[in-house]
């Protein structure tokens, strides 16, 4: 690497929760600049996470968010012509990014009707332990596992 790494850029908290989490998570939901469509989306499926389970919709939503984020990943490294795929630890800034990408990618190709109830039945299965983005963390960790011989190969 010859160049200084980029500052990095915080962003404000969010209107409702004051919570930089969510703003992050809102700008992972949002399409096309769309912001504040996408802070209702959010705020409206936490709404029906909360009826569902009768507990605080932010509260549900970080366990799910910590359910879903993994701790080890796999990445191609090359060695003699080879590729291997080595199992490295993932930062904690990465893990929170990747977790909301997954909850957010999953959430999307589930098959209710808006995008609302979609989130909101992704969340509440992803704090109780199951669905997609969950089961995404459990293969990742899995193949990380299943390559720990490689894990010499560290760069």
């Amino acid at each position: 690497m010859r160049k200084a790494k980029p500052p990095k850029r915080y962003v404000l908290p969010d209107p409702k929760y004051k919570e930089v989490l969510v703003t992050k998570f809102v700008n992972n939901l949002m399409y096309e600049g769309k912001k504040s469509l996408a802070y209702s989306i959010f705020y409206d499926a936490l709404d029906v996470v909360a009826k569902r389970t009768n507990d605080s919709g932010l509260d549900v939503w970080k366990k799910a968010l910590n359910n879903v984020m993994p701790s080890v990943e796999v990445k191609s490294r090359r060695v003699g012509g080879a590729t291997f795929q080595v199992p490295t630890e993932v930062r904690a800034d990465r893990k929170v990014s990747v977790g909301m990408k997954w909850l957010i990618r999953y959430a999307r190709s589930r098959g209710e009707k808006t995008m609302v109830d979609r989130l909101a039945a992704e969340i509440v299965a992803a704090s109780k332990g199951e669905g997609a983005a969950v089961k995404k963390k459990d293969d990742t960790h899995r193949m990380a596992e299943a390559n720990k011989a490689f894990s010499h190969f560290r760069f």
